[in-house]
């Protein structure tokens, strides 16, 4: 009996390895594909400020999609924040509304991005008569990194101690207080994970920014200017197939952006932590 669970136990732990060598072995080919015919594409104009069918310039997505992420963000984490404090602090355990909205949220989560570009377009571009802008794009990503921002809050905000807050009455603070001077603080690790991912689905996304912000290859001038990001602005280059040179470049930058701004977050969250402590 007991060689046989040590048999098991062998079994699993291959399986275990070979599964972490595989996820790495992928990802490293990725990496190394990307850069390899990325970086040699790389030229100083695909930095300049004006696209044209010559230079192909990544810089008006570029900005673009600074803007869409940070635009979209503000919009989301706000009620992300704010729903999984109610869902965790407030709401009554067992509650059946409490349950609709984890329902809710859970249904949102499994929705394809095709579904939210097209009720994007159908209401904040055509009902609303935003048309195809970075106003209409952000709102739209917004709608789709809700649920992620917020079950990432509301785990985080399971994982704290109850001893905190028990601490924090004891002293005489109020609920309110509490949440926002012990309890959120001490939660903003797990907060900003879910932030770093939502960041990189939304420097991802495409399809749902084709049918609201469109592709113009212009820097957006204002909220209401149509603009492509950078994701969709290296899948038009590809899908033409005349700037493949240009979109494996653009891939590069976008990897580069993508880590930059993770790292902005992970850097973000260390420093409120250590202003909590």
């Amino acid at each position: 009996m007991t060689s046989g669970r040590k048999v098991e136990s062998i079994i699993l732990k291959v399986l275990i390895y070979a599964a972490a060598v595989i996820t790495f072995a992928v990802l490293l080919f990725l990496l190394a594909y990307i850069l390899i015919n990325g970086i040699p594409n790389i030229k100083p104009s695909l930095f300049s400020l004006e696209y044209n069918t010559e230079n192909a310039s990544l810089m008006p997505a570029l900005i673009n999609t600074v803007i869409m992420t940070f635009l979209s963000l503000i919009i989301a984490i706000p009620f992300g924040i704010f729903s999984a404090i109610f869902l965790v602090e407030y709401a009554n355990k067992g509650n059946k509304f409490v349950g609709i909205i984890r329902l809710t949220t859970e249904t949102l989560q499994g929705i394809p991005s095709i579904v939210y570009g097209l009720f994007g377009m159908l209401f904040f571009v055509t009902a609303l008569g935003w048309g195809y802008s970075i106003l209409a794009g952000a709102f739209t990503m917004s709608i789709m990194i809700l649920p992620l921002i917020m079950r990432t809050t509301e785990e985080a905000l399971k994982a704290v101690p109850d001893t905190y807050r028990e601490g924090s009455f004891g002293l005489g603070a109020g609920k309110l207080r509490t949440i926002f001077r012990i309890v959120l603080p001490a939660a903003v690790p797990g907060i900003m994970a879910g932030v770093i991912l939502a960041i990189g689905r939304i420097m991802g996304e495409t399809a749902a920014l084709m049918y609201t912000a469109g592709t113009v290859p212009q820097m957006a001038t204002s909220p209401m200017s149509s603009g492509r990001t950078l994701a969709v602005h290296m899948y038009n280059l590809s899908s033409e197939g005349l700037y493949m040179d240009q979109a494996y470049a653009t891939a590069v930058i976008l990897l580069v952006v993508v880590v930059a701004m993770n790292a902005l977050s992970a850097f973000v969250a260390r420093k409120l932590t250590k202003g909590t402590r």
